[in-house]
């Protein structure tokens, strides 16, 4: 039986704990998890290092588009140089052209300063108008590893240009709205070795009124669920155990 990968996004101490604890395989390490995911903390990689999962670090130093200023670019660089320091696996990262094409020289720059670690392109390539020219560019570049929703809200949705993803030589990784109740039908539309999710739930209201009054955890703030973790874990592997040997 091949077991089907599953990487967890995580952006705090209790999502690293809830990840393992509900049978991920891998983290991507993340701030902000409400706008997209940005690069974490010092102090959170130093905690996923020592952790039981390998940690992904998401290297994005800002919300909103992944057009990159070279000031933007040089910080990449340095966060990159510190996810190596603190040992961990690899980093996540993704650069477009303005049109949402994929921008060769800054995902080639940030690739060299990644050299030796695990890479993973981000949803950045869902923006892109030609995905098979994205992968293509991903096979020259090293990219070995693509997360995406195919183009669209969720993975299910997307499904068809997921399809037309594969066999550029990197493994499309499918994420974006993925739960235990809908991965069998995403299975049952594109091919599975790895997936990603986030797992979570809504976090229950702040015990202070001032912590919601004045902005410090915002409305539909969410956490990682390591029950919805260890119902995606049991549902992939039902979904493993499934297909014909071979």
């Amino acid at each position: 039986m091949s077991r089907i990968l599953l990487e967890v996004c995580v952006d705090d101490a209790a999502g690293i704990a809830a990840a393992a604890e509900g049978g991920a395989d891998r983290i991507e390490l993340c701030a902000a998890l409400a706008l997209g995911g940005l690069t974490p903390s010092a102090g959170l990689m130093a905690l996923a290092a020592r952790g039981p999962l390998p940690a992904l670090a998401m290297i994005r130093p800002r919300a909103g588009d992944f057009v990159w200023s070279p000031d933007e670019v040089e910080a990449m660089e340095a966060e990159i140089a510190a996810t190596r320091n603190f040992g961990l696996a690899g980093v996540v990262i993704g650069a477009s052209r303005p049109d949402g094409r994929l921008d060769g020289d800054v995902l080639a720059r940030l690739m060299r300063a990644a050299e030796g670690m695990e890479v993973t392109l981000h949803r950045a390539v869902d923006l892109t108008p030609d995905p098979a020219e994205a992968m293509d560019l991903c096979a020259r570049l090293g990219l070995r590893r693509v997360l995406s929703s195919g183009g669209a809200a969720t993975a299910l949705d997307g499904a068809s240009r997921l399809r037309q993803m594969q066999g550029h030589g990197a493994t499309v990784m499918p994420g974006g709205g993925i739960t235990a109740d809908n991965i069998a039908a995403l299975a049952a539309e594109i091919p599975l070795t790895e997936v990603h999710a986030s797992c979570s739930s809504p976090l229950p209201p702040p015990a202070l009124r001032q912590v919601r009054e004045f902005g410090f955890q915002p409305p539909g703030a969410r956490g990682t669920d390591a029950a919805k973790v260890r119902a995606l874990r049991h549902a992939l592997d039902q979904i493993s155990a499934s297909r014909p040997p071979g």
